[in-house]
């Protein structure tokens, strides 16, 4: 136990330090280092995120499945009711988007590894990154980036100043209904584009006061956090692309090929990073570490109200039900009130009672008194007649997490990861840049803990460079009746 311990630490302290990536063979832990009584049985599902390879692992830590494919991860990887899965998947050397978590192709693989369904949702109009969301009549829902041009951008009143010739890339959610083997039908859709305010220009559209509308996404609140200093700007690009988490070519903007002291804005204005689905509510969530917030939104209604502000069944149309984590983002706080840090992977929590939960993998970038992650549950202040509440003049509620599993001296993930609520009420933490996995109790006891042995291999830019990853952007762990595994 001690030995596990001084390991750990080791690997957290060189990963802050920078040099992990230099020190990661001859110190981080490999394989399993803990399985003690409580842990929830099951298989584990992996997809390191240099790989073309997923993986499913017994609670050994041992490989007992694997899918090889064509493509390496555009991030979330689902496994379904029949065994198989549905994953999003890079479209390589995008001719526009650039950024952090990109895909452009949804798939499904049946067990064997065949091909069921191969979407590409990729050109230089608009293509799907992150995270996907299964449905329960088949359809699924995708993240989008849209290009739009900086002009258009200035017009709905973003700040000129940070515009650039990349423009916006808003976000928007389309329903796919698979058309197998090739293509989709888009049956549902919601763009944030639609639902904007902004009090920086008086004379351009969507200008008023933005306290005053909660329900709408001020066009300029990312730019009310400082942005990293440029040198740190440049370590965390080349961190993530490093695990294959950027796509494309690294930008240059010299013609000696130089790069710039002060990068360029990429477009990327919100880089919404999760979604997920309530199927008895018809609720959406969506996390969007860009603004460091949470939102939900109505999928009760139809595409034309999914554009304005009536209808559905909680009669607001697409604009934003409920928000959390930074009310400065709409005129309600200051920022000492911010709550969350760069968060990823918001999920709904289903279970009995009237209670609506969710939990967060909160990253802690930028946190107060230091960069510090946890996973948070929230219970958020919802009525299953009324809908959301809030006291007028305030921010959303609720004021803290109702559970936090937190662990300074040994825990910190700056980007990805993701965490899974268990059955049994334990946590699956999945600590991605360092390709960790572990369980941990509601009262913070870790009983199961991985270090990912599967590497994916980074391939330099231009110099042929290939260093090792064992990156993850999230885990799953997979019950042992899962009527999924009817193969092993």
């Amino acid at each position: 136990m001690p030995y596990r311990f001084t390991l750990a630490r080791a690997w957290i302290f060189l990963a802050l330090m920078g040099l992990a990536t230099h020190a990661q063979d001859n110190v981080r832990p490999e394989g399993l280092v803990a399985h003690e009584n409580g842990a929830f049985d099951g298989y584990t599902l992996i997809a390191p995120l240099r790989s073309n390879s997923i993986f499913l692992l017994n609670m050994a830590g041992e490989e007992v499945h694997r899918w090889d494919l064509e493509h390496t991860p555009g991030a979330s990887t689902y496994f379904l009711e029949n065994g198989h899965l549905l994953r999003c998947a890079r479209v390589p050397d995008n001719p526009v988007f650039r950024g952090g978590g990109i895909g452009g192709r949804i798939q499904e693989i049946d067990w064997d590894g065949k091909l069921i369904w191969d979407y590409q949702l990729a050109d230089e109009h608009i293509t799907q990154h992150h995270d996907c969301a299964p449905m329960p009549n088949g359809d699924v829902l995708v993240i989008v980036w849209e290009r739009l041009p900086a002009g258009v951008a200035e017009e709905a009143g973003r700040d000129p100043s940070t515009l650039s010739e990349h423009g916006m890339w808003p976000d928007a959610i389309l329903q796919l209904r698979p058309v197998r083997p090739n293509g989709a039908e888009v049956v549902w859709e919601w763009h944030a584009w639609d639902h904007l305010i902004q009090d920086h220009d008086p004379n351009q559209a969507n200008y008023g006061v933005v306290s005053d509308h909660p329900e709408r996404i001020n066009l300029n609140a990312d730019l009310l956090t400082p942005p990293p200093p440029p040198a740190e700007a440049r370590r965390r690009a080349a961190e993530m692309e490093a695990l294959g988490y950027i796509g494309g070519q690294p930008e240059r903007d010299h013609p000696d090929g130089k790069t710039a002291e002060k990068p360029r804005p990429n477009g990327d204005w919100l880089h919404t990073n999760s979604i997920s689905y309530h199927p008895d509510l018809d609720l959406i969530l969506l996390s969007s570490p860009r603004l460091h917030e949470i939102w939900v939104i109505d999928h009760s209604t139809t595409t034309e109200e999914a554009a304005g502000k009536t209808g559905g069944r909680w009669k607001h149309g697409g604009d934003l039900l409920y928000r959390w984590g930074n009310p400065a983002a709409y005129g309600q706080g200051r920022p000492k009130d911010q709550r969350l840090f760069s968060q990823h992977d918001a999920r709904w929590l289903h279970g009995p009672g009237d209670d609506l939960r969710l939990t967060i993998f909160n990253n802690g970038r930028g946190r107060p008194g230091g960069n510090a992650s946890s996973v948070d549950e929230l219970r958020l202040p919802f009525d299953r007649e009324l809908g959301f509440h809030r006291g007028e003049g305030k921010p959303f509620g609720p004021l803290r997490s109702s559970w936090t599993y937190r662990d300074d001296d040994n825990f910190f993930a700056s980007f990805i990861s993701g965490a899974q609520r268990l059955p049994n009420g334990n946590t699956l933490v999945c600590s991605g840049p360092e390709g960790r996995v572990f369980e941990v109790t509601p009262g913070g006891r870790i009983v199961w803990d991985y270090w990912n042995t599967h590497k994916g291999e980074k391939r330099g830019q231009g110099d042929g460079a290939r260093l090792p990853a064992h990156a993850l952007f999230r885990a799953t762990r997979i019950a042992a009746d899962h009527p999924g595994l009817t193969h092993l």
